[in-house]
């Protein structure tokens, strides 16, 4: 190869390294508006994401801050002239029976079980199990012929003792005579008389015998002690029983009248004591396990005469006519013992009744639906009716529900009570006064 050539290659390649910088820089300069582009386009999107969950968020924001506001409306109604809805009952005059209450449990007048008197076989059974029967009936029947032959033997021995007295007495007339005459010894006569008198005994012995046997007949018919209801039958026809037999065969439960015995704290002893030494009778009146609706109305008929000391409480009996047979042995009820009753006093809900700082007071609500605040002066509290002295008038309306949410100047919207289902549990006052809007649920608050 030449110098020249040489020399030649190398500018060559000079050349061609000098040249390819530029061509980059061509090529850059080409394609920058595309890079351009696709910033923009992510910016775009990047904005466009971040609006749309904005928009929820906002709306969450501004939501939860619409009902905080209106809480606080809510809880401020009363501070800021809001109209708060409440229920409300107007006050009517009556009186008011006062009722101590107690669970009871229902208790047969008497129960009997009734047991053979004598050995034998059933041969007959005159009733059927749940029967109501009466005092006399025939229930049961024992084979008596047993108990006739014994009579019939001791009629008998009597026949023959009978005889033999009339022959003594017969013989002692002649021993008077010959011991009279002088014939016979003193001795003699006076055996005769003691065998007349010993016959004497024979024919009361014979009496007996035939008595008891008769007796024994009337034991093989067994007829009701009391009158009742027939429980389970335990023994059958055809099987021999006897008088010491442990089980008897059958039971018999007087249902009218029953009785009902309850227990009241010692507390209220007092209270029942000194009504029952007036001399007058305290009604009695029954409710179901559900304290709802009432069964029955008696009377208190005693007070047992020691208080238990487990748990401080004392028993009571009351008595039942239970004509209908509301009331059943061993069945769990609801006593309700009226003690007393306040006369002519304001009646009112229960749940009115409100206690603070300025004593027991009531919203009463104004002809312009504004309430105010009254203290009252209580009488006494049967179940859901308050009795009120002073401090309300009859027609007065008050507020059952919703004071929380007012003060002394707060505007209301007052709505009347729900009524009362039909067999809910009427308080005593609802009774003695038929106007009374309030009813007793057995101890919930009045509707």
């Amino acid at each position: 190869m030449t110098p020249t050539d040489s020399v030649d290659v190398r500018e060559s390649r000079t050349n061609s390294s000098a040249t390819t910088p530029s061509g980059a820089n061509v090529a850059a300069n080409r394609h920058w508006w595309i890079w351009l582009l696709i910033i923009v386009l992510a910016g775009a999107g990047y904005w466009y994401y971040r609006s749309q969950n904005a928009q929820p968020a906002a709306a969450s924001s501004s939501g939860a801050a619409g009902a905080s506001g209106a809480t606080g409306a809510k809880a401020a109604s009363g501070a800021k002239g809001f109209v708060v809805p409440v229920v409300v009952a107007t006050a009517t005059r009556g009186d008011l029976p006062v009722y101590l209450n107690g669970l009871g449990t229902v208790t047969a007048f008497n129960t009997v079980t009734v047991r053979s008197r004598v050995d034998g076989q059933i041969t007959k059974v005159y009733f059927t199990e749940g029967q109501y029967v009466r005092q006399g009936d025939p229930l049961i029947e024992i084979d008596p012929r047993p108990f006739q032959v014994q009579l019939e033997q001791a009629e008998g021995q009597l026949a023959k003792d009978e005889a033999q007295l009339r022959d003594a007495q017969v013989n002692l007339e002649r021993y008077n005579l010959l011991y009279k005459e002088g014939v016979i010894p003193k001795q003699q006569l006076d055996t005769q008389a003691a065998s007349v008198g010993s016959y004497d005994g024979a024919i009361k012995a014979d009496q007996a015998t035939i008595d008891n046997a008769k007796l024994q007949i009337i034991y093989s018919h067994i007829t009701g002690p009391i009158s009742g209801r027939v429980g389970l039958r335990l023994v059958d026809i055809g099987n021999i029983i006897h008088a010491s037999d442990t089980t008897g065969l059958l039971v018999i439960t007087q249902l009218q009248p029953i009785t009902v015995i309850f227990s009241l704290p010692q507390d209220q002893l007092t209270q029942v004591t000194s009504k029952m030494r007036s001399g007058g009778s305290l009604a009695v009146e029954a409710y179901d396990r559900d304290n709802t609706d009432k069964i029955a109305t008696g009377k208190l008929l005693t007070i047992d005469n020691q208080i238990d000391t487990t748990t401080g409480t004392y028993k009571l009996k009351a008595v039942f006519d239970n004509s209908k047979n509301e009331l059943f042995p061993n069945q769990f009820v609801n006593i309700h013992l009226l003690v007393d009753t306040k006369k002519n006093v304001v009646l009112v809900p229960t749940t009115a009744i409100l206690r603070g700082s300025q004593g027991i007071y009531v919203f009463a609500v104004g002809q312009d639906n504004t309430v105010k605040i009254r203290t009252v002066s209580l009488a006494e509290t049967a179940g859901n009716v308050t009795g009120i002295t002073t401090g309300l008038n009859p027609g007065d309306v008050v507020v059952t529900d919703g004071q929380d949410k007012l003060q002394d100047g707060s505007k209301v919207d007052p709505k009347p009570a729900a009524a009362a289902p039909p067999n809910a549990n009427k308080s005593a006052s609802a009774a003695s006064n038929p106007n009374s809007p309030f009813v007793s649920n057995g101890g919930g608050p009045a509707r």
